[in-house]
């Protein structure tokens, strides 16, 4: 899978976990330069407390447009420090990936 936002990969994995029809990344799949922390955050009853990101691409800056779960509930323990994208980040198959069904 490939996050993109402004035409620049934010992230991109095979390994993405889908929660809620969102896709979230490893960290390590995450373009770190595009990110910067956010103080927002928000409380979901099922995942726990999201901290946000803001996405700058060059001058372009999109508030909190990805989230990740530091310490998220047990029930959600498999996408702790996984980043997931909303906010017009497109997320997409990558070439050549294979989906069986």
């Amino acid at each position: 899978m490939k996050a993109i936002w402004n035409n620049q990969v934010i992230a991109e994995s095979n390994d993405t976990i889908v929660v809620e029809n969102n896709h979230y990344f490893p960290p390590d799949a995450v373009n770190k330069e595009y990110l910067q922390l956010s103080d927002t955050h928000t409380t979901c009853l099922l995942k726990g407390l999201a901290s946000y990101y803001t996405l700058q691409v060059n001058d372009t800056i999109n508030k909190n447009a990805a989230w990740h779960y530091p310490k998220p509930k047990e029930v959600a323990k498999e996408i702790k420090n996984r980043i997931g994208c909303w906010k017009g980040v497109k997320v997409e198959l990558q070439e050549n990936y294979l989906q069986i069904v």
